[in-house]
């Protein structure tokens, strides 16, 4: 009886082996190889300054001016304000010191969740793709290229996705003939 499930194992393990074998197809992509090509692309750098220049520049300027208020309302020497105004102004004061030192920070934050903000939908259009590609030729797995050491070239879905998107791939440089001697 023992021998019988040892076979039983053994013969299920080859079974599911082979199956398993059968059904892994493995394709890789850039992503963002797919994503310099989209035109879109181009259109955010001009996106980006134009949120920089009528959305974050204000709102620094508008911070610079209320610590310049509240610095000289403090400072005002010939009517110091009262008591509890003063002690208010005490604890805005770093406050907003701590906030215009660390601006570039928080510029640097807005701008990168502007600009996820934009790409956001390329990449969904981009994975969609992918998506259908590796449902037409039957890839079970899709990594990124940048994972990967080694490759075949038959397994870039780059083409194949840039077609869906109606992309065009730039042209690969000619190789260079050898030299005669």
């Amino acid at each position: 009886m023992k021998k019988f499930v040892v076979i039983l194992a053994v013969a299920g393990l080859f079974a599911f082996a082979n199956v398993a074998q059968a059904q892994i197809k493995i394709g890789y992509i850039n992503v963002e190889n797919v994503l310099s090509l989209m035109p879109e692309v181009g259109k955010l750098d001009s996106i980006l300054s134009r949120y920089q220049q009528d959305s974050i520049n204000p709102q620094y300027a508008s911070l610079i001016q209320t610590y310049q208020y509240k610095d000289s309302v403090y400072k005002d020497t010939l009517k110091p304000p009262p008591a509890a105004v003063k002690k208010q102004l005490e604890e805005e004061l770093p406050q907003l010191i701590n906030t215009i030192q660390n601006w570039q920070q928080i510029v640097n934050q807005a701008m990168e969740a502007k600009q996820n903000e934009l790409l956001a939908p390329l990449y969904r259009k981009i994975y969609d793709a992918i998506r259908a590609v590796a449902k037409e030729k039957g890839y079970s797995h899709v990594l990124n290229k940048d994972t990967l050491l080694v490759a075949p070239d038959a397994d870039d879905m780059i083409a194949s996705v840039a077609a869906k998107l109606k992309l065009t791939l730039p042209k690969a440089p000619a190789a260079a003939a050898p030299p005669t001697k």
